[in-house]
């Protein structure tokens, strides 16, 4: 349908013509959105701009939201949501404080030698790479609303047909060329889906800026000229890689961002391996991220051959701390920081290897994870946790609420709506791959050097 970003926002800014003018502002959602974004705002000859935000999640289900910040102060709230659960002003003070230091911390990231342009009386066109929950694209059209607005327009190549932001009260229209039936998540409608690096973000914002700014004097301006592009940066690392251990190897394969400061080992359950198209689908997302990557099996072929091995967590645990000592003794794997995401089985396997190596693993994540199998060491893990469950696989959810009571370090139990164990429904990987990701983002961004 398209074939990179490039292309989306060529397509899409022909279906915004009409809002070509001296009062209109561009605005990308990082990363993936800015260059959409950019071409956009070439073909509109406007400014360009990201507009970052964070949804203000409920603290004990994070998905859903009850307001949302942005820059310069900007904060909504959803008082139906807050009246419903009966939260009080201190929780939503506590959530909202600590979600304004992350949006600090990436708009100087994005932005680090100017402010935000003004929103004030302005046509503002905001502009993802699609939407999947729609949960951060809504968040992104309250802040510009609250931010004094005039109009919002959200425009996006494409969006699943049962997502209705035309409905939203904040978005004055919704822009989108195509709304299929069958859709599982926003890469599978584009023949290159490569990461955006915070690299290129900042370059695009400068490169606009500059096509923007004033001509000095004697200079002819060539009005309406495309914004200039660089290219994404390839992965440093992207290769097939085998850890020798006891006589054998495991097979995995790493990716590595060029820009990458963290990597995130995927720990497998049963019945899956490095090929399974919803932990490959998981990774993009985190390298998406700028995250590194490794998929690895856990077991070898033979040993895969007994059942009993795949819920064997000792076996399990002690395999991923070995791939973890392998890592870092990697040229590119030293400075890495690390964390562990796991699924099922494999999510048992990484909280006892986290509980194991508490100076090294700065984050874990669990995807519909049997926690409840590492039960004895859950309170001696110190990385903060989330465990995401869906919502209608009731009797995993369960035991994810008595292995949270168990763990003493920072965690969370995000249930996503309407997902059985495998995440099958439609969007539901998508929203437990996002919400990996942001746990990851902001988890393993917010620790210092690591000590193994």
């Amino acid at each position: 349908m398209f074939r990179d970003r490039r292309d989306a926002g060529r397509q899409l800014a022909q279906s915004l013509r009409r809002y070509r003018g001296p009062d209109t502002l561009v605005l990308g959602l990082p990363r993936g959105g800015v260059p959409v974004a950019a071409e956009v705002a070439a073909a509109l000859n406007a400014p360009l701009d990201i507009i970052v935000v964070r949804k203000l999640g409920v603290p004990y289900q994070p998905e859903l939201a009850m307001g949302a910040v942005g820059e310069g102060g900007v904060t909504v709230v959803n008082d139906e949501v807050v009246r419903h659960l009966h939260m009080s002003e201190a929780e939503l003070s506590t959530v909202a404080a600590r979600e304004r230091d992350v949006v600090a911390v990436r708009a100087l990231r994005f932005r680090p030698d100017r402010p935000a342009l003004s929103l004030e009386g302005k046509v503002a066109v905001i502009v993802d790479d699609g939407i999947a929950t729609g949960s951060t694209a809504h968040a992104a059209c309250g802040v510009a609303r609250a931010a004094g607005a005039a109009l919002v327009v959200l425009a996006v190549p494409v969006s699943p047909a049962d997502c209705h932001p035309e409905h939203w009260p904040e978005v004055d229209e919704f822009v989108c060329l195509q709304r299929p039936e069958q859709f599982w998540a926003v890469g599978q409608f584009y023949d290159d889906f490569g990461q955006t690096t915070d690299d290129e973000v900042v370059a695009l914002l400068k490169l606009a800026a500059a096509a923007s700014a004033p001509v000095a004097d004697g200079e002819a301006a060539e009005q309406g000229e495309p914004v200039r592009h660089i290219a994404p940066e390839r992965a440093t690392v992207d290769e097939d890689v085998d850890v020798p251990i006891a006589g054998t190897a495991l097979q995995g394969h790493v990716t590595l961002p060029a820009d990458a400061t963290a990597i995130v080992l995927f720990a497998h359950g049963s019945g899956s391996s490095r090929h399974s198209p919803r932990n490959r689908y998981v990774a993009s997302v985190l390298q998406e991220g700028g995250l590194g990557t490794l998929l690895f099996d856990l077991l070898t072929p033979a040993e895969e051959g007994h059942r009993s091995n795949v819920f064997d967590i000792d076996l399990l645990a002690e395999r991923l701390v070995t791939v973890t000592d392998w890592v870092v003794r990697q040229p590119w794997g030293a400075p890495l920081q690390i964390g562990y995401f796991g699924a099922s089985t494999g999510a048992a396997a990484a909280l006892a290897a986290a509980a194991v190596r508490t100076r090294q693993i700065a984050a874990v994540v669990s995807r519909g994870g049997r926690p409840d199998l590492a039960m004895p060491v859950l309170d001696k893990v110190t990385a903060p946790t989330l465990l995401i469950v869906g919502g209608w696989d009731e009797m995993v959810l369960e035991l994810n609420r008595r292995a949270q009571r168990q763990l003493h370090c920072e965690n969370e139990l995000a249930v996503v709506p309407g997902a059985t164990h495998l995440f099958e429904e439609p969007g539901t990987l998508a929203q437990a791959a996002r919400l990996a990701r942001d746990w990851f983002v902001d988890h393993l961004a917010r620790q210092g050097s690591v000590t193994v």
